[in-house]
């Protein structure tokens, strides 16, 4: 490390969080975009089955629920003894 060095301040200009330096709009649109995109993570769960999984995306700020595939209730659909694939319409004319 170089004890000799010096540091020199620099000029920057720092744009509010949200406003579009320069104008740029898209630039803004995909920051906000980025930014909304981060609040949320994808969390994979095992289902009571085998090969089963549960696909969350949660809110990293509340922990909501924000989407589910399968929904919950697919799910108790499938829990339930009497159903099969294909049960849950009636396909007969």
């Amino acid at each position: 490390m170089d004890t000799h060095a010096k540091i020199r301040p620099i000029n920057a200009t720092v744009a509010p969080a949200g406003s579009a330096a320069g104008g740029d709009f898209n630039q803004s649109r995909a920051s906000q975009e980025a930014d909304r995109a981060a609040r949320y993570k994808l969390v994979i769960e095992q289902g009571a089955r085998k090969g089963v999984f549960i696909y969350k995306v949660l809110d990293r700020e509340t922990g909501e629920v924000v989407r589910q595939l399968p929904r919950e209730e697919v799910i108790r659909l499938k829990d339930q003894n009497g159903y099969a694939a294909g049960a849950v319409i009636d396909t007969t004319a």
